[in-house]
């Protein structure tokens, strides 16, 4: 009786398993650009160095068999966090992550899995800074938390004008569209420390 139970259990979980990574490769936003590049104004100079650093994004990338299962691991450890900090600094962790992979992916020349990367990586971001609110609204003290989101979404922006200067003509509206969501969280964040009376991140942009 334990074996069948045993055996019922093992059955449904790679089940389970097999169609979370099935829907994962279905769900998200599929592009389809042209492959030729056209020269690209150089990236807007920043006035100092944003002091905000990118963690390694591991050797499994988005155009690896095995990134299903990566990105699956990434929701399930969402899902079990209830903590709104920590469930904003690991979708911040995940946004750094996956902006460092649309920049590979773009200067190998992958440039529909790197812009869908790009607006997986802000969308994740712009979760974060969600999240850090609905933690300052229980009362934790997330000024450390906010200041890092702040300044990531300056790193951000920085790192998508790099890849804007290397994509194919149709593939920039989307890229610009996703930097205007960088831009607005930098907004945000930017009020929500002022309204704390904290030090803002210097915009080393020019707008």
């Amino acid at each position: 009786m334990f074996k069948r139970v045993l055996a019922v259990s093992v059955f449904f979980t790679l089940a389970f398993g097999i169609l979370a990574v099935s829907v994962l490769r279905t769900a998200g936003v599929n592009y389809v650009f042209s492959k030729t590049t056209t020269p690209s104004p150089a990236p807007e100079e920043v006035r100092t160095e944003i002091p905000y650093f990118i963690p390694y994004a591991g050797k499994v990338a988005p155009d690896s068999p095995l990134w299903p299962l990566k990105a699956l691991r990434d929701k399930v450890w969402l899902a079990v966090t209830t903590n709104p900090t920590k469930k904003a600094e690991i979708m911040l962790l995940l946004a750094d992550k996956r902006i460092a992979l649309a920049q590979e992916l773009m200067g190998e020349g992958n440039s529909e899995l790197a812009v869908t990367t790009l607006t997986k990586a802000e969308k994740y971001l712009e979760q974060a800074v969600d999240q850090e609110k609905i933690a300052r609204g229980k009362g934790v003290d997330t000024v450390s938390l906010l200041t890092k989101l702040s300044l990531a979404t300056l790193k951000h922006r920085q790192m998508t004008e790099e890849i804007l200067a290397g994509a194919p003509e149709d593939a920039k509206p989307v890229i610009v569209t996703t930097m205007d969501l960088t831009k607005k969280l930098y907004t945000d964040t930017k009020s929500s420390l002022s309204s704390l009376g904290r030090p803002i991140p210097e915009n080393p942009f020019s707008n």
